[in-house]
C-alpha cells in the first residue's frame, strides 16, 4: 500500500482513464482513423503509467525534507520504504516506461516517436532535482507534461493514421485532443499554485524560489484566481462558438466544469489557511475529471 500511495496510484489511474476516453470515446465518435491495436494501446498507458510513477518517486525523493515539514504524516521515503530502495522502484519504473516506449515505437514503425519517453523521463528528473525551485518554471514543466499525457494518445494513434483521404478529420480530432490539453495544462497550473501556496513552510525552509515565496501568499493566489477566471472565459468562447447548437454539450459543460470552476473561484478569493487551498486543489482535481469525462459527451452529440 506504501508503494501505491508513494507512486500516487490514484492520480495514474485517472492518467489511464482519460487516455482509454480518448481512444474509446472521442475517437470513435469522431470517426477517426487510428493506428493502435488494443494491446499496443495498452502498451502506451502502461509505458506513460511508469514514466509518471517514476516521476512521482523522484520526487519525493528531492522532497524529503521539505514533505517532513509541509505534510510529514504523509510522508513515506525514510519513514517506510527507505531511500535506496526508492531510487531502485524510480529506477524500475523509469527504465520500464522507457522501454516500452522503444518497443511501441518499432513496432508501428515510428522509431522516432521513442525520444518522447526519454524527454519526458528526463524532464521529471530535471523537475524533481532542479526546475521545482526556480519560481513557476517548475509549475509550468509539470503542466506541460500533464497536456502532453493526453497528446501523446493522438501522436501515436493519428498521426501514423494519416493519409490524402482522411487528413481533414484526422487534423481536425488533434485539435480537438490539443484544445483538452490545454485545458489540463492550465488546471494542472493552477493546482500547481495552490499546492505551493499550501507548502510554502517547508519551500521557505528548503529555500525554494516558488511564486507564494516570492510574490507573497496573497499575490500567488491571486494568480491562481486570474487563471481561473481566464480559463473560465475560455471555455466559455469555446462553448459559444463551437458547443453552442449542442445542448446536451452545452448543459454538461455549465453544470460539471465551468459550474465548479465558478465556485472555486470564490474559495480562492476567500482563502486563508492551508485546509482552504487543500479543498480548492482536490476541487481542481475533480474539475480535471469531469473535464475530460465530458469526451462520453461526443458520443452522445455525434452519433
Amino acid at each position: 500500500m506504501k508503494l501505491l500511495q508513494l507512486i500516487r496510484f490514484k492520480n495514474l489511474l485517472l492518467i489511464a482513464l482519460v487516455q482509454f476516453l480518448i481512444k474509446y470515446a472521442m475517437f470513435p465518435a469522431f470517426g477517426v482513423s487510428t493506428t493502435l491495436t488494443l494491446f499496443q494501446f495498452i502498451l502506451l498507458v502502461l509505458a506513460t503509467l511508469s514514466i509518471a510513477a517514476g516521476g512521482y518517486i523522484i520526487n519525493d525523493i528531492f522532497d524529503v525534507q521539505a514533505d517532513a515539514i509541509n505534510k510529514p504524516h504523509k510522508l513515506i521515503i525514510g519513514k517506510y520504504i527507505p531511500e535506496d530502495k526508492a531510487y531502485i522502484y524510480y529506477m524500475a519504473f523509469t527504465i520500464t516506461g522507457v522501454v516500452l516506449g522503444f518497443y511501441l515505437s518499432h513496432v508501428i514503425d515510428r522509431s522516432t516517436f521513442f525520444a518522447i519517453f526519454v524527454i519526458i523521463a528526463a524532464l521529471l528528473y530535471i523537475y524533481a532535482s532542479f526546475l521545482q525551485q526556480i519560481v513557476l518554471v517548475g509549475n509550468i514543466i509539470i503542466s506541460l507534461l500533464v497536456g502532453l499525457s493526453l497528446i501523446i494518445v493522438g501522436v501515436f494513434e493519428l498521426l501514423p493514421a494519416i493519409n490524402l483521404q482522411n487528413q481533414f478529420i484526422q487534423s481536425s480530432m488533434f485539435e480537438v485532443l490539443f484544445d483538452y490539453a490545454v485545458f489540463a495544462f492550465i488546471i494542472s497550473l493552477i493546482r500547481e499554485i495552490v499546492k505551493d501556496i499550501q507548502d510554502i513552510d517547508g519551500d521557505y525552509k528548503m529555500d525554494f524560489k516558488t511564486l507564494p515565496l516570492v510574490i507573497g501568499s496573497t499575490r500567488a493566489k491571486y494568480v491562481a484566481f486570474g487563471l481561473t477566471i481566464a480559463l473560465i472565459a475560455i471555455l466559455t468562447y469555446y462553448i459559444t462558438s463551437y458547443l453552442y447548437m449542442r445542448e446536451v454539450a452545452v448543459i454538461y459543460f455549465l453544470i460539471a466544469v465551468i459550474g465548479p470552476l465558478i465556485y472555486i473561484t470564490i474559495k480562492l478569493f476567500t482563502a486563508e489557511t492551508k485546509a482552504h487551498f487543500k479543498t480548492i486543489s482536490n476541487l481542481l482535481k475533480l474539475v480535471m475529471l469531469t473535464g475530460m469525462l465530458s469526451m462520453v459527451v461526443y458520443l452522445f452529440i455525434l452519433k
